[in-house]
């Protein structure tokens, strides 16, 4: 099964497979409708001291993998939720869905290369 990044104001497509939103704040200016999502899990997002530290800046992205990583391994609600991520993908295709502006420098493609 694939994996992909979307910005989640991108449209939807048949090829997106299973939809999930993976910020842990619901995008500005996007109605529940409007994001046609399967699923949303925002237990996966980085931890806020992290992402606040991160700030997208990609001097960091190295370090901040890393750190995001040991967050997915020792954080029982990240753990679980990551888990059901890959579940999902050993069944569907899965489009992960961020609103971040910085579509290379992100945890959602932290999440891609994980899985």
């Amino acid at each position: 099964m694939t994996v992909q990044v979307k910005r989640i104001y991108e449209e939807s497509a048949k090829s997106d497979g299973k939809r999930v939103l993976v910020d842990g704040i619901w995008p500005r200016g996007v109605s529940k409708e409007e994001a046609n999502l399967d699923e949303w899990l925002k237990e996966i997002a980085p931890s806020d001291d992290l992402r606040k530290w991160f700030d997208h800046d990609p001097d960091k992205f190295d370090s901040f993998k890393k750190k995001y990583k040991e967050e997915l391994q020792s954080d029982e609600e990240q753990k679980k939720a990551y888990s059901e991520l890959q579940k999902m993908i050993q069944k569907e295709d899965v489009t992960l869905l961020t609103a971040t502006k910085e579509e290379e420098y992100n945890h959602a493609q932290v999440l891609k290369s994980l899985l």
